[in-house]
């Protein structure tokens, strides 16, 4: 088996994307959390994480990047079967 290229389309089983959603959530859910009980050195290591994905350093992009995945799985074209 070989790893899907950037450049090609991944094509995922409802179950899976099921999976990811409600994982991305669970990471959104701790992302608001920490930032509203942690203080700033969580805001500080959520900003060089963000930074090191290549997001935004703003505070809050990472947990915007997470949501927005949630977003593209739940507006994303359904898949067509061939046959």
């Amino acid at each position: 088996m070989t790893l899907r290229q950037p450049h090609q389309d991944a094509f995922l089983a409802a179950g899976d994307a099921a999976r990811i959603r409600q994982v991305l959530a669970a990471c959104s859910d701790l992302l608001s959390w920490a930032e509203a009980n942690c203080g700033p050195q969580f805001t500080s290591a959520a900003q060089q994480t963000a930074e090191a994905a290549g997001f935004s350093r703003a505070p809050g992009a990472l947990a915007g990047e997470v949501n927005l995945a949630i977003d593209t799985l739940d507006f994303s074209h359904a898949g067509r079967r061939t046959r």
